[in-house]
């Protein structure tokens, strides 16, 4: 898989994301899935489960008035054939056209026909 195809795979999740819509946000999604931070690790069993960790995003987005969110690939390292460790910044717009702070993860992809999301780590 190139970068240009990684590039399209996060650009097609960042329209999920401004859309709100939680059944687009994860058909981008392996199951199972884990999101790890400092304090959890959270696993994510099925398709249900992921639209139920994101059915809040669609409301944290409305509150902050965002309608888009862009991907900044800043690295990828691809691990195996099959597996890559993506680093990406989200650029993200609200409705008066402006930019807000974005938010950096790496995303673990198992790659294919139809990458998706396995692992979710935020970074500071």
């Amino acid at each position: 898989m190139s970068q240009t195809d990684i590039e399209e795979f996060f650009t097609r999740y960042g329209d999920a994301l401004g859309s709100g819509d939680p059944r687009a946000i994860a058909a981008h999604y392996a199951t199972p899935a884990l999101v790890v931070n400092d304090r959890a690790t959270v696993d994510v069993l099925d398709h249900p489960g992921v639209l139920a960790a994101f059915g809040a995003v669609a409301e944290v987005y409305a509150v902050k008035r965002l309608v888009a969110a862009r991907p900044v690939i800043d690295n990828v390292d691809t691990l195996t054939e099959r597996l890559a460790l993506v680093a990406v910044t989200w650029e993200y717009l609200d409705t008066e056209g402006g930019s807000q702070p974005g938010e950096s993860y790496r995303y673990l992809l198992r790659l294919g026909d139809k990458p998706r999301i396995c692992v979710v780590i935020p970074v500071n």
